[in-house]
């Protein structure tokens, strides 16, 4: 029956995404690992956290990175009311159209558009980064091994070249990326953002709340898989317990 019970819940841990393969592949740096709120079956996310990051996204990289699978109205779930939605939305400039004299135009944003690219296309944001295109964050945490804790591995990587390394021209040196030679600049550093509950606003922390608003952007409803995966845990143990119980009790006169 334990054994049972066992791979019933390891069964219902790996659906959740509770249990991962720890591979790590030859050479690769180990990334740090950071104790998420959201990590776990009973994890949820922290909407301070959230709207923190939201703020480092919104001011550093939203410059030169896109987060086109998120709309404004999305911003509702991680604490932000429906008088702030709109007005954060208003802040923006979203180009429409074509209007009766078959003209785009600028207009402020609404709760229902998407987060608005920072280029107009591939070949201007490659133009305005040295040839690299910098990737759309709205699913970075999802695509890339590791989640959260490569991105703030990325963020947080940034250190001096070994004497015996050279870096490539136009590129920065970073412990975490693979190869070394990162195409985007330091991006963060101390002070860089002021937040607006009073936290102190180090590298660190940036980096951390970053990284966690983009694990929601990726994976907005992972609280209700989480409250579902521990319902399909426990009804799996009842389950089996029902079972075993049933089979002891057909064959109770069998010996």
């Amino acid at each position: 029956m334990k054994t049972m019970i066992k791979r019933a819940a390891l069964v219902a841990a790996l659906a959740l995404g509770v249990v991962a393969p720890a591979f790590a592949a030859e050479g690769e740096v180990e990334l740090p690992k950071l104790d998420w709120s959201f990590n776990g079956v009973f994890g949820t996310y922290d909407r301070a956290q959230l709207q923190r990051g939201y703020k480092v996204y919104k001011e550093v990289c939203s410059s030169c990175h896109s987060m086109k699978y998120i709309a404004f109205r999305n911003l509702g779930d991680i604490g932000y009311n429906e008088a702030q939605v709109k007005a954060l939305a208003a802040g923006y400039q979203i180009t429409d159209g074509p209007n009766d004299d078959g003209e785009m135009f600028q207009r402020p944003g609404l709760p229902s558009d998407i987060f608005p690219a920072p280029f107009a296309n591939e070949k201007a944001a490659r133009a305005a980064n040295g040839g690299a295109y910098p990737p759309d964050l709205s699913l970075l945490a999802k695509a890339r091994e590791g989640g959260p804790n490569y991105i703030h591995a990325i963020l947080t990587g940034y250190v001096d070249a070994p004497a015996d390394f050279t870096v490539a021209e136009g590129k920065s040196y970073n412990k975490y990326f693979p190869g070394y030679n990162i195409s985007m600049p330091k991006p963060l550093s101390d002070d860089q953002v002021t937040f607006d509950d009073g936290t102190k606003s180090t590298l660190d922390q940036q980096a951390t709340d970053v990284a966690a608003f983009l694990m929601w952007t990726a994976e907005p409803k992972l609280e209700e898989r989480h409250r579902m995966g521990f319902k399909v845990i426990i009804f799996l143990v009842v389950l089996t317990g029902l079972f075993i119980a049933a089979k002891k009790r057909i064959w109770r006169d069998v010996h």
